[in-house]
């Protein structure tokens, strides 16, 4: 059973993926793996999100993946049943904090203040997700946080590039990223999918 730290240590990147046609979701999960990349995060932005988490389960059982955009305690059950082995936040409210610690499933709870990650390593985390990461500071800011919360550690999400990762990655506070940049929309449209097996490979040796 993974946990959130466990969530950290599984890519050095965590392909975050916006899917509007659940038929993708198959193809696109088994270019990652193909490509040394073992997890997915498919947020829930689209109305296909749930079916998609729901055939990458059943279909590609050798990839993890994940809810994101988590904002409800529905969601967190819906994603849950649809089987997914994760779930993410874009930010951590108390109320949604109890709703998806109780469903069971590992988790990275959204953070971008020192005050929300102070909060949530009350509640017993450990492992968080930074996000939106450029915009709320970048590398500098995480930089800065690490002395003062040794104990947190991040998965930054938000404008991150494949230029930009390798930046994070070196902070001893930063287990992984997450990025858009695995799955772009045009691979996706014109079934790229060997586009995308060589993006997940050049990802796969940033750890």
């Amino acid at each position: 059973m993974l946990t959130g730290p466990d969530l950290l240590t599984l890519s050095p990147v965590i392909p975050v993926v916006v899917l509007d046609d659940a038929d993708q979701a198959v193809p696109l999960a088994q270019a990652l793996l193909r490509g040394g990349i073992r997890v997915i995060e498919l947020t829930l932005r689209t109305p296909s999100a749930l079916a998609a988490i729901e055939r990458v389960a059943a279909e590609v059982p050798d990839i993890a993946v994940g809810a994101g955009t988590v904002v409800s305690g529905e969601q967190a059950e819906q994603a849950a049943k649809a089987g997914a082995s994760f779930l993410v936040t874009p930010g951590t409210t108390d109320a949604l904090l109890d709703a998806v610690t109780g469903v069971g499933l590992p988790f990275l709870a959204g953070a971008a203040t020192v005050s929300e990650a102070m909060r949530l390593a009350e509640r017993g985390l450990t492992a968080l997700k930074f996000f939106p990461a450029e915009a709320a500071g970048g590398v500098d800011y995480l930089k800065s946080i690490g002395g003062p919360l040794p104990g947190l550690r991040f998965c930054p999400t938000g404008g991150i590039t494949a230029d930009s990762a390798a930046r994070y990655l070196a902070l001893p506070n930063v287990g992984c990223v997450g990025g858009s940049w695995l799955t772009p929309k045009d691979a996706l449209a014109s079934g790229d999918y060997a586009r995308i097996e060589k993006l997940a490979h050049a990802a796969a040796q940033l750890g």
